[in-house]
């Protein structure tokens, strides 16, 4: 992996050029609790975008992965993290680049898109639909449930399912509770309204923490809705539902030559 200076933050990050020739930019987001591996690489989006010529670059987020960790909340809003994504768009020289975030790294991403329109060429809104205005982000009792003496302490299902996850990835604890206090923030209808660059949104059938997709996508000007059937928060990540009606929304809006 390579790093860089996020306004003092080291951020790690993958760089992988295109199979053939220079290949337009995409950058991948990922989620609460993940890390580019577990987010993109093992789910072959990496090989799935590479093999369709694009110049993938995959970041670490704060206090995830290889990337430094912060105790204090306030290192973790949402537009501190998205410009982690900007920041790390300047470090490489690259003017535009189209942006696929997933659950929290789908919410920088809007925020992404809503702060520096002119550096987002198409978004893709993965395990994100409504709940991006409607709600704040995963509620406090997750980060209660990192701080929890252990798993075997923790009853609520949804506690134990991201606290099981943190603890697979080998992820810093308190890092992942401060995330969690720090990084809640909605953005208004009349925000997601003023993103008019194309946006996919990318909502599994089950997913019972995202929100519909629909009524996010109805909201965006040039938004468009990919259902994937089946999947619930977890399993849509990877899908190759997903990846396809990615795939051919690039291929409409941001195609690799």
């Amino acid at each position: 992996m390579r790093s860089f200076s996020s306004d003092g933050v080291r951020i790690d990050f993958i760089d992988v050029p295109a199979p053939h020739g220079d290949g337009r930019p995409v950058l991948l987001i990922h989620g609460f609790a993940s890390n580019h591996t577990v987010n993109w690489v093992n789910t072959m989006w990496t090989t799935t975008l590479g093999r369709a010529g694009y110049r993938v670059i995959a970041l670490d987020n704060r206090g995830h992965g290889q990337s430094e960790k912060l105790h204090e909340p306030a290192a973790y809003t949402t537009t501190e993290m998205a410009e982690d994504a900007r920041r790390l768009l300047d470090h490489l020289d690259i003017e535009k680049a189209a942006v696929i975030g997933y659950s929290m790294g789908a919410r920088n991403t809007a925020r992404l898109a809503a702060l520096h329109p002119d550096r987002v060429a198409a978004a893709v809104l993965g395990g994100l639909g409504i709940h991006l205005v409607e709600g704040a982000g995963l509620p406090p009792r997750i980060a209660e449930a990192m701080e929890a003496a252990s798993l075997d302490d923790l009853t609520d299902p949804d506690q134990r399912m991201f606290r099981a996850f943190a603890e697979q990835t080998g992820s810093d604890l308190r890092a992942l509770a401060a995330c969690i206090r720090g990084s809640r923030g909605a953005l208004t209808r009349a925000e997601v309204a003023a993103i008019t660059l194309p946006v996919l949104v990318a909502v599994g059938s089950r997913d019972a923490i995202a929100g519909s997709g629909e009524a996010l996508a109805a909201l965006l000007p040039n938004g468009r809705f990919l259902d994937i059937p089946g999947r619930d928060h977890n399993l849509a990540v990877g899908d190759r539902v997903h990846k396809q009606g990615v795939l051919a929304f690039f291929n409409d809006v941001y195609p690799a030559a």
